[in-house]
């Protein structure tokens, strides 16, 4: 069984992430776990009495998250699929860690809001730091993403990072779950001139894909002046729904997300977009 963690603010976002994840783990059996994470001054402790009596009667998470259970119980029932609410207070970013740890958590799923169209967008603080701080794969939902199954899925890589086996078991995973194409994809800005690590890398991963995924995989070298402009062209061009990548691969993940400040993480706003962590 797997474990999905699925934060959540109660949002339109939050709840288009929910649903993709239902959509696409259809035939997986799953525990969903639910969390929302509220500030400390909204807990059950109140330093003053007085002021809980005058101010408007406030909708509590745990309301909220009784609201949202019984909004997915009305979804159609799929007798793979548990969910369990979690409610807590404090670090959105502690808290996170604290439960992918305790649940041992396999893939945290998260709704992000941007513009619309190829344009990128700053991903929420929140989703960046999740994506950069907790070694666990994450999968974010633009705002804008069709509810299906990707039909095809971008793989960016330079080919400097080696594919250990978390790394290649995630593509195994997502291109079995969704049985999408996987393409990979590789910019240079004149004839590719790899070095022997390289080599090697694109060597093992060629051999990998051609083993299990012999008919859904392709090898795309592009030549493009910037990285970033190339990945995004290919992805509209070819339909890319979805992209993923490892967050281990710093240099390429940077200038594929980040723009002029590491703090501004963009990322396309149309399609979801797998980070892999080992």
């Amino acid at each position: 069984m797997k474990h999905i963690l699925i934060p959540t603010d109660f949002s339109s976002n939050s709840w288009n992430a929910l649903e993709y994840a239902l959509n696409l783990l259809t035939n997986e059996r799953c525990l969903f776990y639910i969390l929302h994470v509220d500030e400390l001054r909204n807990s059950d402790i109140q330093g003053n009495s007085l002021m809980v009596m005058t101010s408007p009667k406030r909708i509590s998470a745990k309301e909220n998250l009784q609201l949202l259970l019984k909004k997915i119980s009305n979804l159609p029932s799929n007798a793979l699929h548990q969910f369990i609410a979690l409610e807590e207070y404090g670090n959105l970013i502690d808290l996170v860690r604290k439960t992918v740890e305790e649940k041992r958590i396999d893939l945290i799923v998260m709704g992000t809001k941007g513009a619309s169209g190829i344009k990128a967008s700053i991903i929420g603080s929140n989703t960046g730091n999740i994506i950069t701080r907790i070694a666990c794969n994450v999968l974010v939902i633009p705002e804008n993403t069709i509810i299906k199954n990707p039909i095809k899925i971008g793989f960016p890589t330079d080919f400097n990072l080696f594919y250990t086996y978390p790394i290649l078991n995630s593509l195994t995973e997502i291109l079995e779950i969704s049985n999408a194409k996987l393409e990979v994809i590789h910019v240079t800005q004149s004839k590719p001139n790899f070095s022997n690590t390289q080599v090697i890398n694109q060597a093992y991963l060629h051999d990998y894909l051609k083993e299990l995924f012999t008919e859904n995989h392709s090898f795309n070298h592009i030549l493009g002046k910037n990285v970033r402009d190339s990945i995004l062209n290919y992805i509209e061009e070819n339909k890319i729904e979805m992209l993923t990548m490892v967050a281990k691969n710093l240099n390429l993940f940077q200038q594929v997300f980040f723009n002029n400040s590491v703090e501004e993480l963009s990322h396309q706003t149309s399609i979801p977009l797998l980070v892999m962590h080992e």
